[in-house]
């Protein structure tokens, strides 16, 4: 994955693939988990839902308000809600969360992309 800071490919990007402990896109393949933002893709530590915090989506919640309305939370393998403490924050900050496994995140965040909405995903490798 192309380095800027600790991960980071700036721009909207669709996902290409996943699977196999990682993720297309941009041309590029990388291993782990992605935050994907309207402003770029960043690389997370995250290997489990139960990872993705306040912390976590940091740069989630600095991006511009309004420019996220609805995050797609790929939570791996199966359906795993994030916490009540995240969901409060983000309600908070005014972005609607979507809780699914990976799979249907990644179809579903390049779907409402395609639409230009105001979308980001937290998408946990699988």
């Amino acid at each position: 994955m192309a380095e800027q800071g600790r991960g980071f490919v700036p721009g909207r990007h669709r996902i290409e693939a996943y699977g196999g402990g990682g993720f297309r896109f941009a041309d590029m393949s990388h291993r782990g988990s992605l935050l994907a933002l309207p402003s770029g893709i960043h690389a997370i530590e995250a290997l489990a839902a139960a990872e993705i915090d306040v912390a976590a989506l940091a740069p989630l919640f600095a991006e511009p308000a309004g420019t996220v309305e609805l995050l797609i939370f790929g939570s791996g393998e199966n359906l795993r809600p994030p916490s009540a403490a995240l969901r409060a924050r983000l309600r908070h900050a005014g972005i609607m969360v979507e809780a699914m496994a990976t799979g249907p995140a990644v179809r579903t965040f390049n779907m409402l992309l395609d639409e230009d909405r105001r979308v980001a995903a937290v998408l946990i490798v699988v």
